[in-house]
């Protein structure tokens, strides 16, 4: 843990956009997993999305699908979560994931050992 830095969060209204970044420790391995996951106010931590670095794969929870976009900067080691379309829903503690050398991307917080320490966003009606 500690090793992944967030910002990017915020308050927007619902309709609303916000990108989040998390910079990352240089790649050693050639494929590696990102992800971000979020816990919403009274319920766990649950998964929103997660890419491959070396081949872009990519994979979304149903509730964030054609919403929410990953994607990478190798040249700066950043990992960004383009968040549209945001609904009150949304609002949640945002947090970064990291799995150095995964090829296949789980979706559990078990499957990533690197953490960062969350970003806030809340979304008003």
């Amino acid at each position: 843990q500690g090793l992944l830095t967030e910002s990017g969060g915020g308050s927007v209204k619902a309709g609303g956009s916000l990108r989040l970044s998390c910079i990352h420790p240089a790649f050693t391995e050639d494929s590696n997993c990102m992800g971000w996951f979020r816990q919403r106010p009274g319920r766990e931590r649950e998964f929103v999305a997660a890419m491959e670095t070396e081949r872009d794969y990519t994979e979304y929870a149903d509730a964030v699908k054609g919403r929410f976009a990953i994607s990478q900067d190798l040249a700066k080691n950043t990992v960004y979560l383009q968040m549209n379309s945001l609904k009150p829903e949304d609002t949640a503690i945002y947090y970064c994931a990291g799995d150095p050398g995964g090829w296949i991307c789980g979706t559990l917080t078990r499957d990533f050992a690197q953490w960062g320490q969350g970003t806030q966003v809340t979304v008003s009606s």
